[in-house]
């Protein structure tokens, strides 16, 4: 087991643990504070998928908000990352390698937090960058998740062909853009920056927009884009904006994760 003392302020180390989910998956378990959003014993929560070369420690920020509106949180190491990388994993040509295996993964991953008093019921699905790119594909398979957040991340792959990583084989499998007839309509919340230099925000639009096209409540797609954050390449977070962000994001799940929200999305 890592140390978590030496990657986690202490308010997060008392309500979270390091254990294997599925298939041997590293992951960080985060509980709430307290009685869980909406009372009862299960705990509805967030599955969270990090960005390229990052870990499940990175945001700690995040869960600690999450925990303290009664949602819980998984964080894995998404393959060739963390616990489970090596330096040839960090090479941008394996990014497509790494979000396939992870997107087979989550079902296994599912199971066992359902053993582990998590509501697979009121679940979310988010991440950022190559994290929100495994949820997005992820989602045009079937699933039974309530909600998804997304941060500097994209449903078309197209949008990213100019990078030489993603000239690759599993591109035309797994687009989602090519894959919209899959998509089962719930609420989504992006989050991006107009002026991100990695992960192109016109691809992201154009996704969203292809979702809104084709739902029964276009509302339900929900866009925070800001001209810019100030954050390193306007990727890497959200800068200035990063309360406001993370403020939305906290409010979109207590929203669609509570008892009330049907579950249909």
């Amino acid at each position: 087991m890592p140390d978590l003392d030496a990657r986690l302020p202490s308010s997060l180390q008392a309500i979270s643990e390091t254990r294997r989910l599925g298939a041997d998956v590293p992951s960080l378990v985060v509980r709430p504070e307290s009685a869980p959003l909406g009372g009862g014993d299960r705990i509805p929560f967030l599955l969270w998928m990090h960005g390229r070369t990052a870990t499940k420690e990175l945001d700690p920020g995040r869960y600690l908000r999450l925990a303290r509106a009664g949602i819980g949180a998984c964080a894995i190491d998404l393959p060739g990352h963390g616990e489970r990388g090596t330096p040839e994993d960090q090479e941008p040509e394996r990014i497509l390698d790494h979000i396939e295996q992870a997107i087979d993964e989550i079902d296994e991953i599912l199971r066992s937090l359902g053993g582990l008093g998590f509501d697979l019921d009121r679940a979310a699905i988010g991440g950022m960058s190559m994290g929100g790119m495994v949820a997005i594909a992820r989602l045009c398979r079937p699933h039974r998740f309530r909600a998804a957040v997304l941060e500097a991340t994209s449903g078309d792959w197209s949008a990213q062909h100019q990078r030489q990583f993603f000239d690759h084989e599993a591109t035309a499998r797994l687009d989602p853009m090519t894959h919209l007839d899959r998509w089962r309509e719930i609420p989504v919340l992006a989050v991006h920056s107009k002026a991100d230099a990695w992960v192109r925000f016109d691809g992201q639009a154009r996704f969203l927009e292809a979702l809104r096209d084709r739902a029964d409540r276009p509302e339900s797609v929900e866009l925070l884009a800001f001209e810019t954050t100030g954050a390193p390449h306007e990727h890497l977070g959200f800068g200035r904006c990063t309360n406001e962000a993370k403020s939305r994001e906290t409010d979109f799940l207590v929203r669609h994760l509570g008892p009330a929200a049907s579950l249909d999305g």
